[in-house]
């Protein structure tokens, strides 16, 4: 079969909300050795997210002197930040978060980010997917690499959440997708019986497309079951809530469910703050806000299974320290990453912090990277999903962990 009839049997496999597959996707998996119940959901802030007004260094007077208009307060100020280690603060629309933070179960890295120094929002979330920055030959992604280590247990071991597959969970193992909001349930064509009927007809050979059908309608079904089953329960005849928080929740209740899914990935938008970004009130505020209460959702509908999970919150670059003319700030290097879940030593901001001041900056404009961004994500992978070293080179080709962050995992 040539490419371009593989692309449509792909395409109709995607817009009928199944198992989109890479060119290889049908590849079977070896078994690994690794056997866990450990789950990962990773969450991507396109835009570049500005780290340092989410975990803001207030003792540091270079924050202050950069951002005369956009700044968060400090502590006990009117909207000021929420004082974490005496140090740095959270933004306090993110308040909702500060329970998860005092009974340990959420830490940041900051000053964490990617080594290469490209300021394009396409190469670098790009770089940070593939898991190979400055690579731009690197075909697929890192999660789904990690995919490939893992013993294969059902269609929906992986999800993305999502109108299309993000390329961090793009390669040769195949994923199921569920599309965002109230997508994630509606009818689609085929669902009705007749036409279902003509399409298991059409797909019941044993070829790569035909199997590749197969294999995603099983994922559909059992994905609309799951939830179906979860929302009777949970709901109680009241309405979902909508964006962010409608996706954890479904999200959450696929995990705890019958889906047996392992890992998944979604993706927020709207983080490029150029103009107006506000300080303690404003659009950057409201987002925050909306994430906040979606991760609130995602760890309440979870549940016991939560102790078994980690989330993983990271953006492709920080921005500049200076504001901006328009009241905001522009693309910069060093970031804040954010990780939940039970087996993490929370209520720590880990990594090493050099400083606001001139001299410390990266091109003399953004918060430097000292924690490359695979490093604490080997960290998770090792100590919590339990990869071995071997496994880890796996799915970060070329990287080797310095092992800063394994204290961060209990």
């Amino acid at each position: 079969m040539n490419r371009r009839k593989f692309l449509q049997y792909a395409s109709l496999l995607t817009a009928a909300g199944l198992t989109p597959i890479g060119l290889h996707g049908w590849a079977a998996r070896g078994m690994a050795s690794t056997t866990t119940n450990k789950r990962l959901i990773v969450i991507f802030l396109r835009g570049g997210i500005d780290g340092l007004n989410v975990v803001v260094p207030y003792q540091d007077p270079d924050y202050y002197e950069a951002r005369p208009r956009i700044a968060i307060p400090q502590p006990k100020e009117k909207g000021g930040v929420l004082d974490l280690d005496g140090h740095f603060g959270l933004h306090p629309a993110l308040a909702d978060l500060m329970p998860l933070w005092k009974q340990g179960s959420l830490a940041f890295v900051h000053a964490c980010g990617s080594p290469d120094t490209t300021r394009s929002h396409f190469d670098a979330q790009n770089y940070m997917e593939s898991g190979t920055p400055g690579d731009k030959t690197t075909s697929d992604g890192w999660m789904n690499r990690l995919l490939a280590t893992l013993p294969e247990v059902g269609p929906t071991q992986a999800v993305n959440i999502g109108s299309m597959i993000s390329p961090i969970l793009m390669g040769q193992n195949s994923v199921a997708s569920l599309p965002p909001g109230n997508q994630a349930t509606r009818s689609l064509s085929v669902d009705r019986s007749q036409l279902n009927a003509a399409f298991e007809r059409l797909y019941r050979g044993n070829d790569p497309i035909h199997l590749a059908y197969q294999e995603g309608q099983q994922a559909r079904e059992i994905l609309l079951a799951t939830l179906a089953a979860e929302m009777r329960e949970a709901d109680n005849g009241a309405p979902p809530p909508n964006g962010f928080a409608k996706d954890t929740r479904n999200l959450a209740r696929l995990m705890v469910g019958d889906s047996q899914t392992q890992l998944a990935f979604m993706a927020l938008g709207g983080w490029d703050t150029h103009i107006n970004q506000g300080s303690s009130q404003g659009q950057f505020a409201n987002k925050l806000k909306s994430l906040a209460q979606g991760l609130v959702t995602l760890v309440k509908e979870l549940g016991s299974v939560y102790s078994d999970t980690a989330i993983a919150i990271l953006s492709e670059f920080g921005r500049t320290v200076k504001e901006n003319g328009n009241g905001g700030t522009d693309h910069g290097h060093g970031n804040v990453m954010w990780i939940l879940g039970g087996g993490i030593r929370g209520g720590k901001v880990y990594g090493e912090w050099s400083g606001l001041s001139e001299s410390a900056l990266f091109q003399g404009r953004d918060l430097a990277v000292t924690t490359d961004f695979r490093e604490a994500i080997a960290s998770l992978l090792e100590q919590h999903i339990q990869l071995k070293a071997n496994q880890v080179a796996q799915v970060f080709p070329g990287f080797t962990s310095n092992h800063r962050l394994q204290s961060a995992w209990k």
